[in-house]
């Protein structure tokens, strides 16, 4: 990438600034291309995957509660967890962050929705086709087959109707692939894209990092949103520091002006 041409924007509750032909790029913008990660989350109250560990789960290295080994080893304790984390997800709601994302898409052509998170806030503020990278915490899956499964069992191990093998929470953990649709449909946005928005995100894991790599390959405007710049920032052509829930909403606004 090369060096920031817009410059660095502090952006505080009283008097937002952006750079004018920045937001006049994203008015015209043909397709924005968006890559959410723990932090617009975070913003809604839902723990990163390492602060998760609270409580009687203070013990536990995630690492240990995320992988095929663990499960395998010990569904039981694995389903517990989950389902202790989904409980905690549940109680969340979309901050203004994800509702201008679900905004944003009803002002520009074309807006692809690219998250690393699990917790289907994205679609809960409205936001439609979004591309999954690590599955989504509220999804069962057949351990054997990979499907998604619907079903009302209660026990702490459901299992699949259709093989009998145990079912799974519907996330990557490690040492598993991103799902190839998800990588796929992700890159061809990110290649197709004359607007890259990071937000909330350390820019720090690939794949999904390369994303941003791949939009300026092509030519298109990279933008960061996050509170503090990333390792990336001073390439970006845009960048600002502030929050999602207030950066988004002030930046639909001097869209709309």
């Amino acid at each position: 990438m090369g060096s920031n041409k817009w410059g660095r924007t502090e952006v505080s509750f009283e008097k937002p600034r952006f750079d004018p032909g920045f937001v006049s790029a994203l008015r015209d913008a043909r397709h924005v291309c968006v890559l959410t990660g723990a932090g617009i989350s975070a913003e809604s109250g839902v723990p990163t995957f390492r602060d998760a560990q609270q409580g009687l789960w203070a013990k536990y290295d995630p690492h240990q509660l995320a992988t095929p080994e663990a499960f395998e080893e010990n569904p039981e304790l694995l389903w517990r967890w989950y389902r202790w984390r989904r409980d905690l997800v549940a109680e969340a709601n979309p901050n203004p962050g994800h509702l201008a994302l679900a905004q944003l898409a009803e002002l520009v052509p074309r807006l692809t929705l690219v998250t690393q998170n699990v917790d289907g806030l994205h679609q809960r503020a409205g936001s439609r086709g979004v591309i999954e990278f690590h599955g989504n915490l509220f999804d069962d899956r057949c351990y054997a087959e990979g499907c998604i499964i619907v079903h009302d069992q209660q026990a702490e191990v459901p299992v699949c109707p259709n093989c009998g093998a145990n079912l799974r929470p519907g996330v990557v953990w490690f040492g598993e692939a991103i799902p190839e649709n998800a990588l796929n449909e992700s890159f061809a946005a990110a290649a197709d894209c004359d607007i890259f928005l990071s937000i909330g995100t350390s820019s720090f894991v690939y794949p999904a990092a390369g994303l941003a790599d791949i939009a300026s390959e092509n030519r298109a405007i990279v933008a960061e949103i996050n509170p503090n710049p990333t390792q990336h920032a001073a390439t970006y052509d845009f960048a600002i520091a502030g929050n999602a829930g207030v950066a988004l909403p002030k930046l639909l606004e001097s869209i709309a002006t």
